[in-house]
């Protein structure tokens, strides 16, 4: 039996099972601080022990930034988050000292995009994107059937897109890089810009034809650079009536035309996750399993 933990900024989703297709239970925890947090997660891991079998590996999908690098002492540690409380804690060393098993781990869209592999939109695909935009901006995914590290691991939710002030006036909200993508469209963005939630925007607000224009610039971006076979859009922003249909079009029209695959196959190209809300959780389990751990690189 595995345990899997989608660690994000606002809540943690955990799932403990064999695989995506067998969950023996789940659980919503609010992410506040480690000292409120980890014992509600701590415990309910220890009750399903008692109520199923015990747990074999513990998968952990988290925000980050965060060490990805198993060889690293510092390997599961959390870097200079905006979520201050979180800042030096170290999911690796927490839960082994709690139940004294193999614990992996990678970040939160990394996770979700080898959930979406094993079991998802994803089947089958070496080279792909998955991209959530919620609170925050995030992307992973697999690029040559593995899941994309480097020096640090991809911060796709901070890449500078343009910023017109005259149709935006709005500076952005990244505490680093002001108007990057994150700073722009996530859901703290939509919120500070419309003082309004975004789940509280009508489909014929301004916000939505603003926010598909900045994911698109985005997504050409990618398109480009990755070439992936696909990239499936995932959060809660994204759950909006007609958004995802805006990206695409936006998509196709800033493309230019450059890459005569897109116009007939955009559909499947830009799409939904298949796992949803479970994508992280079932890809924490993949990460339990030992199906996939980070290399260290040089």
């Amino acid at each position: 039996m595995l345990a899997g933990i989608e660690a994000g900024g606002t809540k943690m989703v955990c799932v403990v099972g064999l695989d995506a297709s067998h969950l023996f239970a789940q659980k919503s925890i609010p992410t506040t601080t480690p000292a409120d947090t980890l014992p509600l997660l701590i415990n309910f891991l220890k009750e399903c022990e008692q109520r199923f079998e015990p747990i074999t590996a513990i998968g952990i999908a988290a925000f980050g930034p965060l060490d990805i690098h198993p060889s690293s002492p510092t390997y599961g540690q959390i870097g200079l988050t905006p979520k201050l409380a979180w800042q030096g804690f170290n999911w690796v060393q927490t839960l082994q000292e709690a139940f004294a098993l193999p614990v992996s781990v990678d970040t939160d869209v990394n996770g979700a995009a080898l959930g979406e592999w094993r079991w998802g939109a994803a089947q089958n695909l070496d080279n792909f994107l998955y991209i959530t935009v919620g609170t925050g901006i995030g992307g992973g995914g697999r690029v040559n059937g593995k899941l994309l590290h480097g020096r640090f691991h991809p911060e796709m939710g901070h890449i500078r897109i343009p910023h017109d002030l005259q149709r935006d006036p709005f500076p952005g909200c990244c505490p680093y890089h002001g108007d990057c993508l994150e700073g722009l469209a996530s859901g703290e963005a939509i919120f500070q810009r419309w003082r309004e939630k975004a789940q509280n925007l009508p489909p014929d607000h301004p916000a939505w034809e603003l926010e598909a224009h900045y994911l698109a610039l985005s997504l050409t971006n990618f398109l480009f650079t990755l070439s992936p076979q696909r990239i499936l859009l995932g959060g809660g922003v994204m759950k909006q009536p007609g958004l995802l249909h805006r990206v695409r079009q936006k998509t196709l029209e800033y493309s230019g035309g450059y890459l005569p695959y897109l116009a007939a196959e955009i559909d499947q190209v830009v799409t939904r996750p298949l796992l949803g809300d479970l994508a992280g959780s079932c890809g924490a389990l993949a990460l339990a399993s030992g199906c996939e751990v980070s290399k260290e690189t040089t």
